[in-house]
């Protein structure tokens, strides 16, 4: 199965994020985004400058933007147009003629900074100003000039090997000329990963300037299917704008938002499969209250004195080194008394890069029953406490659902929450 241009069946998955280890799992056929259990109203975040940890590959230089600097079309006998970039207007724009709504989040975007929601989309704004030019007895004049919004909304799945760029031109304000212009685009693929098909982005009129978005969309699918392969690709929409009379000018938005592998394992009877994730973005796990409740107010007070995860701005990283993960879980837990119906739960969890073997001391907290300083706080170090043996037991198997659902790979960042 691949995702299609105009693939209608994705957008509730979108407005989705978190999983909640009270859940049952998704089936893998269809994408976890769209759970029940999940948040219906997520918060966005801006893609961080710098990632203390990232997946192999994923660097600065594959994080490309929009127009970056004025170009111009050939002149003509008398006439030339130019792009040139401008600050988004923000202003809220109609997306009924996009194949997909863009979401609201998108306007989060700022200084050409992608976005993100959910762990499979991803949205940026950036602004165009194209202005029209005539020479005339020597003379050059602005003859006209058009204020356009451009939109880049990538989504994907966490269970198909392929996701869609759809881009959007909204024009806000204009004058002479330049209103009177069309637009239509191709996308370009480029790294592990060909274009999907056709572009869908027929000819269409930017008059008028009524902040009305102007879409295409396209497809791309990796080539990064061999079992354990991570790969990375750049799509880029490469547009036409034609004012009526004028030359054409060219304009190239690109993004980087999407990573797929074939390199999370299976889960049970859930097999192993491509997929395709916002890699940066931290997808969050709820503990349930109501469920686990000794498990959940442990990680409450661990976060509360200050320990990482709760939010997009610290989140834990995962660790799959199991030299490091069995020393986090020894340094926290590894004189833990033996207490009936109990067991010994860490935080940071044992499978992150936060935990004690990579720096700090221990916490513990009243009733915990461990051999621990009390009242610490600080973003470094590691809480441990006995907590109900079952729901202990049950945290494994939880967070490896969670892993596989979101795809979480090693150094992948995500978030740690407290449900009802």
């Amino acid at each position: 199965m691949y995702l299609r241009a105009r693939p209608r069946i994705l957008v509730a998955s979108l407005l989705m994020t978190a999983a909640t280890i009270a859940a049952t799992p998704p089936a893998a056929a269809a994408p976890p985004d769209a759970g029940p259990a999940h948040a219906a109203t997520p918060d966005a975040m801006a893609k961080p400058a710098h990632m203390p940890i990232a997946r192999p590959g994923a660097d600065a230089a594959r994080t490309p933007s929009g127009l970056t600097q004025r170009t111009c079309a050939p002149t003509s006998n008398t006439r030339s147009v130019c792009l040139t970039p401008g600050r988004p207007s923000r202003r809220p724009a109609s997306s009924a003629l996009a194949p997909v709504p863009f979401p609201a989040w998108c306007a989060d975007s700022d200084g050409g900074v992608p976005v993100a929601a959910t762990r499979t989309a991803a949205c940026r704004i950036t602004g165009l100003v194209l202005t029209t030019w005539e020479t005339v007895n020597g003379t050059t004049r602005v003859t006209g000039e058009l204020n356009m919004d451009v939109y880049d909304y990538t989504y994907s799945s966490v269970d198909l090997p392929n996701w869609i760029h759809q881009i959007g031109l909204s024009p806000w304000s204009g004058w002479g000329a330049a209103v009177n212009s069309t637009v239509t685009g191709t996308l370009a693929a480029a790294g592990d990963c060909v274009v999907n098909g056709a572009s869908s982005f027929p000819v269409q009129s930017l008059s008028p300037a009524n902040n009305v978005t102007r879409s295409g969309d396209a497809g791309a699918r990796t080539t990064a299917t061999a079992v354990g392969a991570i790969g990375y690709c750049t799509t880029t929409w490469n547009l036409r704008l034609v004012p009526a009379g004028y030359p054409a000018a060219t304009a190239s938005s690109a993004m980087a938002e999407i990573s797929c592998d074939n390199a999370v394992p299976a889960n049970g009877s859930r097999p192993m499969r491509v997929g395709c994730v916002v890699p940066w973005f931290p997808a969050q796990v709820l503990y349930s209250q109501s469920r686990y409740p000794s498990l959940a107010s442990h990680v409450s007070r661990a976060q509360g004195s200050g320990l990482p995860g709760r939010t997009f701005n610290d989140p834990l990283t995962r660790n799959v080194d199991q030299a490091t993960i069995d020393l986090n879980r020894s340094r926290a837990c590894g004189d833990a008394p033996s207490i009936s119906g109990k067991s010994c739960d860490e935080y940071p969890l044992a499978s992150t890069h936060q935990g004690l073997a990579f720096g700090g001391s221990r916490r513990t907290f009243s009733g915990c029953n461990i051999n621990a300083p009390t009242n610490v706080t600080g973003p470094t170090g590691a809480s441990a406490c006995m907590i109900t043996a079952s729901e202990n037991n049950a945290q494994g198997g939880l967070m490896a659902a969670f892993y596989y659902d979101y795809r979480v790979l090693g150094n992948d960042p995500f978030r740690v929450g407290i449900g009802s």
